[in-house]
């Protein structure tokens, strides 16, 4: 359906941007101001930073059935990231003196302003025309099953698509182990009816939502709307599996569907990456004397090595290798590894300290740098735990579909420490896949800050 939002959503982007010029002119005659070079670069370099955070935190792709609180939330945290980006700038290319700080601070303030209230007003005149039947398309959707029901959903929540469904056509008997459904739309009939009413040019598009195994019921509903003047869709049943970032591709010219894909494709990787880049670099600046420290505190309290270095999987399930502060008397790896446990005797007391307030994780923000580690993301699992599980929970490996993480959701979630049954790992795992689906830098940095207060110590972790 998204060729019925693809205008509006491309006509609202370009308005973002002649908005967002706009504010600056007149923020220019509120304050008198004199129109230099500068500013045009200025302007440039903000409209570039909002396309691309926008992106990032997919402003457009889901606009239309989103609050207006939740719209306005988005566009402040898009427009914060845009200002923090040209004050990085101007800080860089030491030119922030050359501005008017009345002018900027005018700017930034009345942008997300009035990007806000234009949404407003869109809203309410698509809503007034579709409320009044004007520029609307009636839809039939064939299936009156879970994905039936789900595409009818999809169409009440997006009125802005002009499309009017009408109700479920259904021929299969609605008693059984599997009834039919009868919300949120009426069931109006069988696939005769809607032949019928197709060939009266009583519908404009109609939805195929039938399991892929009914291929010949669909034939035959083809070939009988063949002879209407309707648009005709298909939407496949798999599309109710439990997907992980799929979109559409190609091949050649034959059209594909990613069914499992990792949400770092294109410039959200290179995104995610200067991202880990920055941070890592301010944190490993801010706990450098923490760590000596640390350093100096193992080497005094227990013989061996200070940092523990241990294989694990990393992306695309490649083995890599985990720096960690050594917190334990023995140093095993791979298949002679026994995972800790409460009381264990073979954690020193400093090092059990370490490992209660997560401070024996942080040599990982090295790894970071180097490209093996992100700071948010799925936990590395030891390579004998991760042989272990695959076999046991469906999606496991999904995890490696990006960089194992410092901290991630499953850690703020309270999924930290010991996994000593099934369950305790199965739950880790779905949150780890939540984090994969749910990404956006925005979400990144909220898992940092809850890190913060709720990450660190861990009654679990020992």
């Amino acid at each position: 359906m998204q060729q019925y939002g693809s205008a509006v959503v491309n006509a609202s982007r370009l308005f973002d941007i002649g908005l967002i010029g706009l504010s600056l002119w007149v923020s220019f005659l509120i304050h008198d101001g004199r129109w230099e070079v500068i500013y045009e670069i200025t302007l440039l370099s903000g409209i570039g930073l909002f396309v691309l955070f926008s992106h990032i935190q997919n402003l457009y792709g889901s606009w239309s059935i989103t609050s207006l609180r939740q719209q306005a939330i988005r566009i402040w945290a898009v427009w914060l990231m845009v200002v923090l980006g040209l004050l990085l700038l101007g800080y860089a290319t030491k030119t922030s003196a050359t501005y008017s700080r009345l002018i900027m601070m005018t700017w930034f303030l009345i942008t997300p302003l009035i990007l806000v209230v234009w949404r407003i007003i869109l809203k309410k005149i698509l809503g007034y025309l579709y409320r009044g039947g004007k520029y609307t398309r009636s839809v039939a959707i064939v299936g009156a099953r879970d994905l039936g029901a789900q595409l009818a959903q999809s169409i009440i929540n997006g009125p802005w698509m002009g499309l009017k469904p009408i109700g479920f056509f259904d021929d299969r008997s609605p008693v059984g182990s599997r009834p039919l459904v009868n919300d949120p739309l009426p069931i109006k009939g069988n696939f005769d009816a809607l032949l019928q009413l197709a060939r009266e040019g009583g519908v404009d598009v109609i939805y195929i939502a039938l399991p892929m195994k009914a291929e010949e019921r669909i034939k035959k509903l083809v070939g009988g709307l063949s002879d209407t003047t309707a648009s005709v869709y298909l939407v496949p049943d798999f599309f109710m599996s439990d997907l992980m970032n799929s979109r559409w591709s190609s091949v050649g010219s034959l059209p594909a569907i990613s069914i499992f894909e990792t949400p770092f494709y294109g410039v959200d990787g290179v995104v995610k990456r200067i991202e880990d880049l920055i941070l890592a670099t301010i944190i490993l600046a801010l706990i450098a004397l923490p760590m000596l420290l640390i350093a100096i505190g193992i080497k005094l309290s227990s013989p061996g090595k200070v940092i523990f270095k241990q294989n694990r999987y990393g992306l695309r399930g490649d083995k890599i290798e985990v720096w960690k502060f050594r917190t334990m008397t023995v140093c095993e790896n791979d298949d002679h590894l026994v995972q800790a446990k409460k009381n264990d005797n073979r954690i020193y007391p400093l090092g059990a300290f370490l490992r209660r307030t997560s401070l024996d994780e942080l040599p990982q923000f090295i790894n970071v740098l180097q490209g093996r580690m992100s700071i948010v993301g799925p936990r590395p699992h030891a390579i004998v735990h991760n042989e272990q599980y695959r076999k046991l929970i469906s999606g496991y490996m999904l995890r490696h579909k990006v960089r194992p993480g410092i901290t991630g959701l499953a850690q703020i979630e309270g999924w930290r420490g010991e996994t000593d049954t099934l369950d305790k790992m199965q739950r880790r795992v779905e949150y780890d896949l939540a984090y994969i689906r749910r990404w956006s830098v925005w979400f990144d940095l909220k898992i940092i800050f809850l890190t913060i207060f709720k990450g660190f110590v861990n009654k679990n972790a020992y």
